[in-house]
């Protein structure tokens, strides 16, 4: 895998919140993913579990999906994957499977993240978090405080 800089994670995991403004405006929990391969991204995805009426149609498992149809591979482990909150136990067995090199996330999830929840990655899988956290949490904040407010 390339060495990345601090640089190139701010680039993409500002992709990753594009795609979690996605979410937001079609009333989805506001999580957003890219998967990037040789310096660009070939994978996009965010949450449409709501659309789509399955809890598994989380962020992650439609940007790995994504990813792999666009290698035709099942292994993603030259990939990085950007993503916008923590990812949760599901998603952390599904990048497990998928061998992915590396995981970027921004917001923490202490009551649903995959360290809460006891999930685990590949261990060649390396981890940086906190990429924009304030970013991607406070869009996450804004979400769930609209929807107290219209109930």
């Amino acid at each position: 895998m390339k060495e990345t800089t601090p640089e190139t994670d701010l680039m993409y995991m500002r992709q990753a919140i594009r795609e979690a403004m996605k979410a937001y405006d079609m009333d989805e929990v506001p999580v957003g993913a890219v998967v990037v391969a040789n310096d660009q991204i070939i994978a996009r995805g965010h949450n449409l579990t709501e659309r789509l009426h399955d809890v598994t149609a989380h962020a992650e498992m439609q940007a790995i999906t994504a990813a792999s149809n666009a290698l035709g591979a099942k292994y993603l482990p030259d990939c990085t994957l950007y993503v916008t909150l923590e990812p949760c136990s599901m998603c952390a067995g599904a990048l497990f499977w998928s061998q992915i090199g590396r995981i970027v996330y921004g917001a923490s999830d202490a009551k649903r993240g995959y360290q809460t929840m006891g999930g685990q990655f590949h261990p060649k899988t390396l981890i940086t978090h906190g990429i924009e956290a304030d970013v991607c949490g406070d869009l996450l904040s804004e979400f769930f405080r609209s929807k107290r407010t219209r109930k």
